[in-house]
């Protein structure tokens, strides 16, 4: 028989744009190799510049897709974005607590690449209390920490990287991994933490440019890698070449944001062939 490749269950937004979301994580994992399991948390209305509404899946529907394949078949990892509403982050933080030994990459989706709300603050409450606990690692960028780490606007504004990752840290997870797209800097700093504080701090090159769903792209990549056996520290390196990569070779298919080619890898090979 054909020797079965790693599976991954995302739990996540569905994206009519295919730039975010589950379409993001799908691409991304089989790029990777991988056997993605897509869980529909929420529909959402939406281009590749802005959402215009969504609409979150019953939380019953929500465990009841998950359960169903994690009782068929052996999972590897987990990737949480978008949860759509407290009742199904619940239920997610239920099955995870079910399968502690499988690891658990959180995104924690708050809002839009465009800017627009899709996380409540009880969502983001919730998040700390009953998802980070479960989380292998947490992937978020420097404004999602600095609100997952406090309720406080006028402390958020004041506080460094580091001071968010340690208190997300103290929520329970394991790891937390900032990316740096949003701070002013020349080059984007994307820094790991473990309980004894940074672990590694990678550089990447700024490049021009709004992607849409390189957060998932990234957070998927880490799960995939996970999912192939890799050690934490090895799979977030792996994970960002991977992520650069697919921005680097980004293409603006409307009138939105770019949208990274997680299948850059392909038409690279057939450029080459085409070349013979």
């Amino acid at each position: 028989m054909t020797p079965v490749p790693p599976i991954v269950l995302v739990f996540a937004g569905n994206d009519p744009s295919g730039g975010a979301g589950l379409s993001a994580d799908i691409l991304t994992l089989a790029s990777l190799g991988c056997h993605p399991l897509p869980v529909v948390t929420a529909i959402t209305v939406q281009d590749t510049a802005n959402v215009e509404d969504f609409q979150p899946v019953e939380a019953e529907w929500v465990s009841d897709q998950a359960r169903m394949v994690l009782e068929d078949m052996p999972v590897a990892a987990f990737k949480v974005g978008m949860v759509g509403s407290i009742e199904a982050l619940a239920v997610i933080a239920e099955i995870a607590a079910d399968y502690p030994e499988i690891p658990l990459v959180l995104d924690p989706v708050f809002a839009s690449g465009g800017g627009d709300e899709l996380s409540s603050e009880d969502i983001v409450l919730a998040t700390r209390e009953l998802l980070l606990p479960h989380a292998t690692i947490v992937t978020p960028n420097s404004f999602e920490a600095r609100r997952l780490a406090s309720d406080d606007p006028d402390e958020q504004e004041g506080m460094t990287v580091d001071e968010a990752a340690t208190r997300i840290r103290q929520f329970g997870c394991e790891y937390v991994l900032i990316t740096g797209t949003h701070e002013n800097t020349p080059v984007v700093v994307n820094t790991l933490y473990n309980r004894s504080g940074r672990m590694r701090v990678d550089s990447w090159e700024r490049l021009p440019g709004s992607y849409h769903g390189s957060g998932c792209t990234l957070a998927s990549a880490i799960a995939g890698t996970l999912a192939n056996g890799v050690d934490i520290a090895a799979a977030v390196r792996e994970a960002q070449e991977f992520t650069y990569q697919t921005l680097r070779a980004a293409f603006r298919p409307g009138m939105g944001q770019f949208v990274p080619d997680r299948l850059f890898w392909a038409r690279e090979v057939a450029t080459d062939e085409g070349d013979k």
